[in-house]
């Protein structure tokens, strides 16, 4: 099985790793081999679950509390990292939330809770990732890169969405965030991508998939008619950190089974 092990020996940080999508790449990364942060800001109990089941299938694995849209929070889980582990290989940006309403019924208070967990807490967290990337250089022995920092974006980086303006613009920054970055450190030797999830079969989305009628209606929007699984990310997020994607920098990989597609335009020819 050691074949399998694509992140033997690597560090990683997955934000928001307690439920959904973190969760289950928390997990892959863990049977891949790294060592997993697994960053959440709620209560311990449901942290304390992923790390016991990446701990029993042999990874290694830490539960930290943090903020990712504070500064000394995200400060604070770094050096914890770099303290218990030596340093960081791969950062998962995945801590996101929704507020939704329409726009004439949005507060202020619910586009600020979503663009600073969403999108400040990217920037906070890769600035500290690229810090000790840069610091650390290149270890052939550890990957060919001398970090990789995975931004988890949507598919409405590129579809717009009414009623959740907050989170699109959210996503729709984090696209030009991850290129900007991935322009200014590729010739450090990090790499940077997104992962822009479709329909997921998480919390976040429960409504929409919880009743056959609601999944039905959702399948409309989907051409390889199944909802996504959070496995499918955590899959994706592997390959996507290991030296088989090493030449994989500043772009979206959409895993969306055809949303992006936009199917309601297929019988409209």
């Amino acid at each position: 099985m050691a074949s399998t092990k694509k992140l033997r020996g690597q560090v990683a940080i997955v934000t928001g790793a307690d439920s959904g999508i973190g969760k289950a790449v928390a997990i892959a990364l863990g049977a891949a081999g790294a060592a997993v942060i697994v960053n959440h800001i709620h209560g311990d109990e449901a942290a304390d679950k992923v790390v016991a089941e990446i701990k029993s299938a042999g990874g290694r694995a830490y539960a930290f509390h943090a903020d990712v849209s504070n500064e000394q929070d995200v400060q604070a889980m770094f050096a914890f990292t770099i303290k218990k582990y030596k340093t960081v290989d791969i950062l998962i940006n995945n801590a996101g939330l929704q507020k939704d309403a329409a726009l004439v019924d949005m507060t202020l208070d619910e586009w600020n809770t979503v663009i600073k967990t969403n999108l400040t807490g990217q920037f906070l967290c890769a600035r500290e990732a690229a810090k000790e990337f840069i610091r650390r250089g290149v270890v052939k022995s550890r990957s060919t890169a001398a970090g990789k920092i995975i931004c988890m974006s949507s598919v409405h980086e590129v579809i717009p969405w009414a009623g959740h303006v907050n989170y699109a613009a959210s996503k729709g920054g984090v696209e030009l965030f991850m290129k900007s970055i991935a322009q200014e450190l590729a010739p450090h030797g990090i790499r940077v991508v997104s992962i822009a999830p479709g329909a997921i079969q998480t919390p976040i989305n429960r409504e929409a998939w919880e009743t056959p009628q609601a999944l039905n209606k959702l399948l409309k929007l989907i051409p390889y008619n199944r909802i996504g699984r959070p496995e499918d990310i955590g899959k994706l997020a592997v390959w996507l950190a290991s030296d088989e994607a090493d030449y994989i920098t500043g772009t979206t990989i959409f895993i969306d089974g055809g949303m992006t597609l936009y199917p309601g335009f297929a019988d409209n020819g």
